[in-house]
């Protein structure tokens, strides 16, 4: 995600800001295999409506070598295709768990933008390891 936020010219010191609680849910759910989706979600903060919407869908049983692997050019071929991004819009990242997962400190509910009106467009499966992949696709009109 810190790639999108920081080739969309958003500022990364956010993400930088919530990094501990991030790596702590993230690491935690995926090991657990209760993480289904990863959401960054860029909207206006004066109309709060999203402008984009990127997921990352969490592949659990992925094939691989042994070594961790991800398409970089397809990413940033997908992030141009997305369209430029006002420097005033503001990101949050969402995560979406199975039922039973683990209940963390600083992590609550929350309802994500609408993405009526919007189309999604799936990159394809972008990261890759043994036993675990992740697919990518965004929102955009």
């Amino acid at each position: 995600m810190l790639c999108i936020i920081v080739k969309s010219g958003l500022s990364a010191a956010k993400m930088a800001g919530q990094w501990a609680s991030l790596e702590e849910g993230i690491s935690t759910w995926i090991g657990s295999k209760h993480l289904r989706q990863v959401y960054l979600e860029i909207f206006n903060p004066a109309t709060q409506k999203l402008i984009c919407r990127w997921d990352l869908d969490i592949i659990y049983g992925y094939g691989g070598d042994g070594e961790f692997w991800a398409d970089t050019e397809a990413i940033k071929y997908h992030i141009a295709k997305a369209g430029v991004i006002a420097a005033t819009c503001e990101y949050r990242i969402s995560l979406d768990n199975a039922p039973g997962a683990t209940t963390l400190a600083g992590w609550t509910a929350c309802t994500l933008y609408s993405t009526g009106g919007f189309s999604r467009y799936s990159v394809g499966t972008t990261i890759g390891s043994s036993g675990i992949g992740a697919g990518l696709a965004y929102w955009a009109k």
